[in-house]
């Protein structure tokens, strides 16, 4: 797998910098993929579910990420992240 410093600097800002085996992720399959993690099928996602779906894009300290990406886009302040917050939660995938 790439590392972070194998990776160009000027992605179109329609990728997320997190890799994976095939390189760069778009916006819309990065939102599919946060979507398709919401295992319990209750329109959010919680902090365990986000640890699985930064697994999947191939991201370095897990726990850290998702608590990172919890505390960043949970506006409500209840631990998960909902349909209406997943928006801010790919404004920080796409920092990372």
């Amino acid at each position: 797998m790439l590392s972070i410093k194998d990776t160009p600097k000027n992605f179109p800002a329609s990728t997320c910098r997190c890799l994976r085996k095939g390189g760069p992720v778009p916006v819309t399959e990065l939102k599919a993929i946060f979507k398709r993690f919401d295992t319990d099928k209750d329109g959010r996602l919680s902090k365990h579910e986000l640890r699985n779906a930064f697994a999947s894009l191939g991201s370095r300290q897990l726990g850290w990420r998702a608590w990172r990406g919890l505390k960043q886009a949970d506006r409500n302040g209840d631990g998960y992240i909902s349909d209406e917050e997943l928006e801010v939660l790919l404004q920080y995938v796409l920092k990372c």
